[in-house]
């Protein structure tokens, strides 16, 4: 299957057309078939939560659809459990809005922080906290213990407290205009991209278990770096004209490249094309590896992670939340 952006393949601009390059994905692309509840209630819970304020914000947030995110990137996971992915991929967007796409300045966030790694390591449910982004917090995981095992629940608290405190680096390029080396950018985009999080989660929603020495077998880590390379630099491309003129464009593989690199938008951008191509063959060079392994929990894994490329490319290109952003000039 290609993936392409809808007519398509372009970004409208006061000049040229600014080309997204073709996202190949031989990945299958499928749809959880309670995706509708699923989106209905997501949205309703996220209203509830007091996170987002303000009609004309909740309702943009409505527009999104995050539902078909959780649907298309979980499409074998039962409601429920869809449910929680999905509501906890809402948190990271409404966390990412509030925290890391504003000019909030790093020690800011790094002061915000013990609340959260309170939440994570130390409450319980029905804890009394009083920042609405940390009480959602706790009220999810303590549906992911519900939901998983000992073992799950620590993957993921570690993956999320990695995820926090990579907003404080962020957030540091931003309040100081800095650009970070591509080496840099390569091993924290694969933090602040909060992928591991949700991948922590696959075997979950799955109903399977991707035991600790599964987890940190060579070829499963493998192919979770090559699938979180995938999303996050899909994301950086077709964030990027959202991004233009905000505050977090330094942080963005397209401006890295363009400082570091001395390349053009466009060049940029077929660079990180080739890259994630890459990443996508190195996913499908080491499934028979995986197959050999003979453990379904990590076939269950391995089609989870392709699932999260399709799916993620497949809800980009169509969410109100890439689509439809203003013109970005091209060199």
């Amino acid at each position: 299957m290609l993936l392409g952006v809808s007519n398509p393949s372009t970004i409208a601009e006061n000049r040229a057309p600014l080309r997204i390059p073709a996202l190949t994905c031989p990945f299958p692309s499928e749809v959880n078939p309670y995706v509708e509840e699923v989106d209905r209630d997501t949205l309703a819970w996220l209203a509830a939560s007091g996170m987002i304020e303000g009609a004309e914000n909740l309702e943009r947030y409505g527009r999104a659809r995050y539902g078909w995110l959780g649907g298309r990137t979980y499409p074998y996971a039962a409601r429920e459990l869809c449910r929680l992915v999905t509501d906890w991929c809402v948190w990271l967007f409404a966390f990412d809005d509030a925290f890391c796409e504003s000019d909030r300045a790093a020690g800011e966030i790094a002061r915000a922080l013990p609340q959260f790694i309170s939440v994570i390591d130390d409450l319980d449910e029905g804890d009394a906290v009083g920042n609405v982004f940390a009480r959602s917090l706790l009220e999810i995981k303590s549906r992911i213990a519900a939901a998983g095992n000992a073992d799950q629940l620590d993957r993921w608290r570690a993956m999320t407290k990695d995820y926090l405190f990579a907003q404080v680096w962020e957030a540091a390029n931003r309040e100081h205009d800095i650009v970070p080396s591509f080496d840099d950018y390569i091993v924290m985009r694969r933090r602040t991209g909060a992928m591991l999080t949700v991948f922590a989660l696959v075997d979950v929603a799955a109903g399977v278990y991707l035991t600790p020495g599964e987890w940190r077998h060579p070829h499963v880590r493998a192919i979770t770096e090559h699938a979180n390379d995938v999303v996050v630099w899909d994301n950086d491309l077709i964030s990027y004209a959202k991004e233009r003129s905000g505050p977090n464009i330094n942080n963005n593989l397209v401006s890295v490249l363009r400082r570091h690199k001395g390349c053009s938008t466009q060049e940029a951008m077929d660079l990180i094309g080739g890259m994630r191509n890459e990443a996508v063959a190195g996913m499908v060079a080491l499934r028979p590896a995986l197959d050999a392994l003979g453990s379904p929990a990590v076939d269950a894994y391995v089609k989870g992670l392709e699932r999260w490329i399709s799916g993620s490319v497949d809800y980009s290109l169509t969410s109100s939340r890439y689509v439809g952003v203003c013109p970005v000039p091209v060199d």
